[in-house]
């Protein structure tokens, strides 16, 4: 009883260490010492040889087919020895031998198939835990190999039209140059409106190249918190032409952060998504949740489909009719999350969304330093 009980206790201290024990020599020592003990009671005559069913079962499903055979037949070899080699079950002489030896197997099997259930279930509950984390591990795969192609039809796309907005760029320059069109004030507003639509196209396209990894040299730059809520939404309203936005900075003390842009991206696909089904009001509001930014977006449109709430970051997922809806917010979701931070959207009360990002500032802040206020 004493080596049995060391063997668990030392069976519990590896578990909780982390440790798997060697599986087959654990049962290996409980079955010699089950055996041990049969045989100073009684051996084969007594009714908790039953016991060895448990084992077999343990072995049957912990151990492979190979090992699970030689335990097997191990375990027929000592209860045959049990039939010679034992000491002899001393009863009192008042109890009849039979009706001692049936409540013997009685308890026996209760404990055989208390065990043996208690086990399967844990098994059982085990292996679906393992089968919904491996569902989860393809899902995750299956969405990055999303994220994946549509980076590379992306970066694609963006050398594709670096040539033709390049070209029309030097056409817009002579045509602003032509003295025919030099001194119409009218036709050089267009031709300058035209010129800065080409420019923001470049900025765009340098921005899915940036995304993409093909940075052509610019890395992160240094900004802070504040400054850099300041400069996402005053670029996003001017490149929109809209007075819809509105802005409210919550977040206290300035913090330090390298920013790059596709973390405005992050940002910038929110708010226009938000003005796509609410283009009078869009409301942004910073704040600080310990150590992460939390970016607030709210709406006054019609709100999201509770089908997409609950799935939300899924690709595609979208009440949108046409390709490509819904991965904006797809990218955002997969996106924060791999930064370590998170996303959740609500419907509110009063008609609209709110979509709350959470940056975590220990990925994006200079450590040990605070940055003066803009």
């Amino acid at each position: 009883m004493v080596s049995l009980l060391g063997l668990n206790l030392l069976s519990v201290y590896w578990l909780k260490r982390q440790r798997v024990p060697n599986l087959t020599k654990v049962l290996l020592v409980d079955m010699l010492l089950l055996t041990i003990q049969l045989g100073l009671s009684g051996g084969a005559t007594n009714p908790f040889t039953a016991l060895y069913l448990l084992q077999v079962t343990l072995a049957a499903l912990l151990l492979g087919p190979k090992e699970y055979w030689k335990f097997t037949a191990l375990t027929a070899l000592l209860f045959g020895l049990l039939t010679v080699v034992h000491l002899p079950l001393r009863l009192p002489e008042y109890e009849p031998f039979f009706a001692t030896y049936l409540t013997g197997m009685l308890v026996a099997l209760i404990i055989d198939s208390v065990l043996v259930a208690s086990l399967v279930t844990r098994i059982t509950r085990n292996l679906r835990d393992r089968d919904a984390r491996l569902a989860e591990m393809r899902q995750q795969a299956s969405e990055e190999d999303h994220i994946v192609r549509m980076g590379l039809l992306a970066s694609g796309a963006a050398h594709e039209l670096g040539t033709p907005l390049a070209s029309i760029s030097v056409i817009l320059s002579d045509w602003r140059a032509m003295p025919t069109t030099r001194d119409d004030m009218e036709l050089q507003h267009d031709i300058a409106q035209m010129q800065k639509a080409v420019d923001r196209c470049k900025d765009i396209v340098s921005n899915i190249l940036t995304s993409s990894g093909e940075a052509r040299g610019v890395g992160p730059k240094r900004s802070s918190v504040n400054a850099f809520l300041s400069d996402v939404t005053r670029e996003w309203a001017e490149n929109r032409g809209t007075a819809a936005l509105q802005f409210e900075n919550r977040f206290g003390a300035n913090v330090s952060i390298l920013t790059d842009s596709s973390i405005k991206q992050l940002v910038t696909t929110v708010l226009d998504n938000a003005l796509e089904v609410s283009p009078d009001w869009v409301g942004l509001t910073a704040s600080r949740a310990g150590n992460a930014l939390v970016v607030q977006i709210d709406d006054r449109g019609p709100g999201f489909d509770p089908k997409v709430l609950g799935k939300l970051g899924k690709p595609y997922n979208s009440t949108k009719e046409g390709m490509g809806k819904g991965v904006g917010l797809f990218l955002v979701v997969n996106a924060i999350r791999k930064l370590g931070g998170d996303v959740g959207a609500v419907n509110r009360a009063d008609g609209g969304a709110t979509v709350t990002m959470k940056l975590p500032l220990d990925k994006l802040s200079v450590a040990g330093t605070q940055a003066d206020d803009p």
